[in-house]
């Protein structure tokens, strides 16, 4: 099957509302042409596992009598399945449901579930499958808010005049001749600011950067993640991007990188990668979700 890219996807252009449920707006991208970039080939193992975790904050459907119904979406794909899903026709796919009846809220479920699958593992077997979880308005007093834990970078004075990738700026404490033991550190920042790889809108984030080996310098950290300011990427892609950047110049014994961005048009994307199997985190919004 023929790879679809990412200027073919309605990012970008005059799109029309779908008024009844439509499955096949999904737009499924391949992951292997940015990983190639990072150096991860198609035949090589990855250094992690992971998975990106999205928020559906619009998503509503009408039961059998007509009246509409309301719902949170939490959904979990997992990042060894070969395609991302494009967020504008994720968008449109979503609301394809409004004037669509269905019996129940399980029935939702079990479309939003089958439908995704088929478009992040289109052209392969299913590996794992993508999860769904619904949350309805009963609940919705329960959804808390939570910032990231760990020693937050941007406490740093320091100079920032690079504003495109610059991996040169990650260095360890050992680089600067003063080499001591493993440490174990969980760093963030809500400095992080991408943009869109099509239309070039801003692509707002934190990031939590937890490791495992000799230290990280971390005035070059937050300066590299600064870097990403006029970067046109995919979260997942920026996400991947980091993690192996600091993969192969820190060369930690442990890493996870995680990033939450802020939602554009009804959904946000998290997108968690780490070097170890562990449980993912919850998919628990901050405060700027």
């Amino acid at each position: 099957m023929a790879t679809l890219l990412p200027e073919q996807s309605p990012l970008g252009k005059a799109s029309a509302y779908a008024d009844r449920y439509d499955a096949s707006l999904l737009f499924p991208i391949a992951r292997a042409t940015k990983r190639e970039e990072i150096g991860l080939h198609a035949n090589a193992p990855s250094p992690f596992f992971g998975a990106d975790m999205w928020t559906a904050f619009e998503l509503s459907w009408l039961n059998l009598r007509g009246k509409p119904q309301v719902a949170l979406a939490h959904f979990t794909i997992p990042c060894e399945s070969p395609n991302i899903i494009e967020s504008k026709s994720f968008k449109l796919y979503l609301n394809s449901f409004n004037n669509s009846q269905f019996p129940d809220a399980e029935a939702v479920l079990a479309h939003l579930r089958a439908d995704v699958n088929a478009a992040v593992w289109r052209g392969v077997t299913v590996q794992s499958s993508v999860g769904v979880r619904l949350i309805g308005p009963e609940l919705f007093d329960r959804e808390p808010i939570y910032e990231l834990d760990g020693l937050n970078l941007d406490r740093l004075d320091i100079e920032c005049n690079r504003y495109t990738p610059a991996p040169d700026l990650l260095k360890t404490v050992d680089d600067q001749g003063s080499a001591q033991g493993p440490v174990s550190e969980v760093l963030v920042s809500n400095l992080l600011k991408s943009n869109c790889l099509v239309t070039g809108q801003p692509d707002w984030g934190s990031v939590q950067i937890s490791y495992t080996g000799a230290a990280i310098d971390q005035e070059g950290l937050l300066q590299y993640l600064v870097s990403f300011r006029n970067h046109n990427e995919f979260h997942e892609q920026c996400v991947e991007r980091i993690f192996m950047d600091v993969w192969t110049r820190c060369k930690p014994l442990k890493l996870t990188v995680y990033a939450r961005y802020t939602r554009r048009g009804g959904l946000d994307i998290n997108p968690f990668r780490t070097s170890h199997p562990q449980a993912l985190p919850g998919n628990t919004r901050m405060a700027r979700q």
